[in-house]
């Protein structure tokens, strides 16, 4: 059965089909940018827990938009800029306008200051992220990913707020010190994992799948405080990993070293065997 052009009928399913994969991921980048614009709505409202789960749900929809893409091999030029612009919104602009409504408003000049610092650190850390995805952006991230700032910063408004209330911390200045620390970790070189080739066919990913069923168990019982736990371990983990990568990048060139300095003793003690043989034997 053909239609009016000729073509089967199957190849106009095959079509559809591809078309329908082709806007999953970009239905979830556009529920990532919703969920960024009603993080700012309730932020104007003064909503801060809420605005802050808003921010937390967005990252989730980030990380399933780039998954979803790779698995039905439907990666784009059009999807990553689409992507790209998102993650400003929901993950820069949201968070900075949070945070500066939170606490740093009190601080006046500085207050401004230091979240627009974090807007920027993070508008630069995607613009890298885009210049090297296709070559460093693989199984580690250079620099704190901007989606783990902004999550850092809404864990840490649920966190406090559990803790004390809906009490707006007037100047407090660990507030001004984390915003600066996260601008930092964006712009650096240090190495996060990415977890993009995770293999789940590999015989670790048994013990995985109960490492993620203890985490989600976690999260149903206590929420806040098992994301801000996550959310803090992550932002460590870039400085551990630079540190055992140092201390193995030293231990590799100190043993290359030992090894070419054998190599040199050894040519050494040859020469001065061959030097004083006799002539004879030299020729033999």
């Amino acid at each position: 059965m053909s239609d009016e052009l000729g073509n089967p009928s199957g190849e106009v399913r095959r079509e559809g089909i591809k078309r329908g994969i082709y806007l999953i991921p970009s239905l979830f980048t556009l529920a990532n940018l919703l969920l960024a614009y009603l993080a700012i709505v309730k932020t104007l409202h003064h909503d801060f827990s809420g605005a802050s789960w808003c921010v937390i749900v967005a990252g989730l929809c980030d990380s399933m938009d780039g998954r979803l893409a790779r698995l039905a091999r439907a990666e784009s030029r059009f999807g990553v800029e689409f992507d790209s612009l998102a993650d400003l919104v929901a993950f820069g602009v949201a968070p900075a306008v949070m945070l500066y409504s939170w606490s740093m408003a009190s601080f006046d000049r500085i207050g401004w200051l230091a979240t627009f610092l974090y807007l920027a650190c993070g508008t630069l850390r995607l613009a890298r992220y885009n210049v090297q995805l296709h070559t460093v952006e693989k199984r580690f991230f250079q620099g704190l990913p901007i989606p783990a700032a902004a999550g850092m910063i809404a864990c840490t408004i649920l966190f406090y707020t559990q803790q004390f209330g809906p009490v707006f911390p007037l100047r407090q200045w660990w507030v001004v010190g984390l915003t600066v620390l996260l601008s930092a970790l964006m712009i650096s070189t240090l190495p996060y994992r990415s977890f993009k080739q995770l293999n789940l066919r590999s015989r670790r990913s048994f013990f995985s799948l109960l490492l993620v069923i203890g985490v989600f168990v976690l999260v149903a019982l206590e929420p806040v405080s098992t994301l801000f736990g996550i959310a803090v371990v992550y932002l460590a983990s870039g400085l551990v990993e630079e540190l055992v990568t140092r201390k193995h990048s030293k231990a590799v060139v100190a043993k290359l070293r030992k090894q070419r300095t054998a190599v040199r003793e050894a040519q050494q003690v040859l020469r001065e065997k061959v030097h004083i043989l006799p002539r004879g034997d030299q020729h033999s």
